[in-house]
């Protein structure tokens, strides 16, 4: 009987596939502990936070922490509800806007020629290794002269320029064929029409990344909130929960502060799930090994 040939890569579990499982599972266990710990360390009783040797696992899940929590914003001058509709205009606005203008200068610098295109596109990869904390006074000193303090404004424009979502938009946007867009323009499409209907289908995958990580940025910035706003009522609730766990009772404030980490996490890896795959499919198609 002659022995089945086994395809590169199979579709089906395979024997072969074990040494895989095994090299890779140590990896995957390591990735997951600080997942692992977020979570465990939000629902431990306040003897447990504080215990030592300190330990990993909770031992006796508590609801304690986030009780505390819900107490605490209660007795607050502005309502949690509050910084949670703050955070979620701030972050869908600044999603959707910074998506839409890192998509068309991606079209534009990968498919089109321009005087100071190159220019462009060596600004943006320099911008790249810039660090938030270097641009934080130029930021500060363009909101203030522009008279935005305490404005949902400051909170939106300087989170709208994204190096990275424009890199991996531009990188996936080369890997579109010049004859396709051609077509579409010899056909009498306008360039607007070619960049809705033809470029924003074929790059869902890069979009769906772009907003991943415009999210990430997004949702746990509280730079704007501290530089930018004095007033509570326009503050983010990363900043709120931030700021609240560390002045509260040192005893009460590490329970919060750990109830308060969770809570900021979870939509990160929401999210994360649900667009995983295109988060991969971006990378492969972006330069980025």
């Amino acid at each position: 009987m002659a022995k089945r040939k086994i395809g590169i890569n199979p579709k089906k579990f395979e024997v072969s596939q074990i040494k895989f499982y095994v090299i890779l599972a140590p990896f995957v266990a390591f990735m997951l502990l600080p997942i692992i710990f977020i979570v465990n360390h939000a629902f431990k009783p306040m003897d447990e936070l504080f215990a030592f040797p300190p330990t990993f696992f909770v031992k006796q899940p508590s609801l304690e922490n986030f009780k505390n929590l819900l107490k605490a914003s209660q007795i607050s001058n502005i309502p949690l509800s509050r910084y949670v509709f703050n955070s979620l205009v701030v972050t869908i606005s600044v999603v959707i806007l910074a998506v839409l203008i890192t998509s068309m200068a991606g079209y534009v610098l990968s498919k089109k020629k321009f005087k100071g295109k190159k220019m462009a596109l060596e600004l943006n990869n320099t911008a790249l290794m810039f660090v938030p904390t270097a641009v934080t006074i130029p930021r500060y000193i363009i909101i203030n002269v522009l008279g935005l303090e305490n404005n949902f404004l400051a909170h939106i424009l300087p989170l709208l320029a994204m190096p990275v979502a424009l890199f991996l938009i531009k990188q996936f946007i080369d890997q579109v064929p010049n004859e396709l867009i051609e077509a579409s323009l010899m056909d009498g499409a306008s360039e607007w029409t070619v960049y809705w209907k033809v470029i924003m289908p074929l790059i869902k995958p890069a979009l769906a990344t772009a907003a991943l990580l415009v999210f990430q940025a997004v949702w746990n910035n509280i730079e704007t909130s501290q530089l930018f706003m004095t007033s509570d009522s326009l503050r983010t609730l990363a900043f709120y929960l931030n700021t609240f766990a560390a002045n509260t009772n040192l005893v009460v404030g590490q329970g919060i502060a750990a109830a308060a980490s969770l809570i900021m996490f979870i939509p990160n890896l929401v999210l994360f799930i649900i667009l995983q795959s295109n988060v991969m499919n971006t990378m492969n198609h972006s330069g980025i090994k």
